[in-house]
């Protein structure tokens, strides 16, 4: 179901607060460990055999009319260690169950700063790159009572389509950063 990817060094700046790329997930990671009062995430830049990345489409119900698209992925558990968090979070929004030693990374770190109904967020958002083989259907029965109520759908997203949409999509590199990740997917470059 999944395929053999390299990792990715790939150097991007976020808009925000920056995404930097990370080890190749063998040896420690530098700043993995929690920063003081700040989120931790991991999320997953799934990709499909057709070299198509899944995003879902989602609002802060407190601005409805606003909606962006996103990786899979959220926040980690008390206690939960990056990797566990990307299984985890990959099972609940999308239904597939991923071996750990499948996903590659952290490919990126991500930090930035966000508020969702009405609360500030400082996030580490910690990128992980899963390259499917076989065609998947997404199945989000394993939503929160939040995502049920803030996400409105999902989609598959070529590079194409990334670099041509006028919706929001985060992180705002994707267009130019993620495509570099993918196996044989278009001229997208990081460096």
């Amino acid at each position: 179901m999944l395929a053999e990817v390299r990792r990715s060094r790939s150097a991007v700046l976020d808009a925000v607060r920056g995404i930097r790329p990370v080890g190749s997930g063998v040896e420690p990671i530098p700043g993995a460990q929690a920063r003081s009062g700040v989120r931790v995430a991991a999320r997953i830049l799934l990709v499909d055999p057709a070299q198509q990345l899944l995003l879902f489409q989602g609002f802060d119900p407190h601005m409805p009319g606003e909606s962006f698209w996103f990786t899979a992925g959220g926040g980690l558990e008390p206690g939960e260690e990056l990797l566990a968090g990307a299984v985890r979070e990959l099972r609940e929004e999308t239904g597939m169950q991923v071996p750990p030693e499948r996903l590659v990374g952290p490919v990126w770190l991500r930090r930035v700063q966000f508020s969702f109904e009405g609360v500030k967020y400082d996030g580490d958002e910690w990128f992980f790159l899963a390259v499917l083989t076989d065609a998947a259907v997404v199945d989000t029965a394993g939503f929160t009572d939040l995502e049920n109520r803030t996400v409105r759908g999902h989609r598959w997203w070529t590079a194409d389509d990334l670099r041509s949409a006028t919706e929001t999509v985060y992180p705002l590199q994707l267009a130019s950063c993620c495509p570099a990740c993918w196996p044989a997917a278009g001229t997208g470059s990081c460096g």
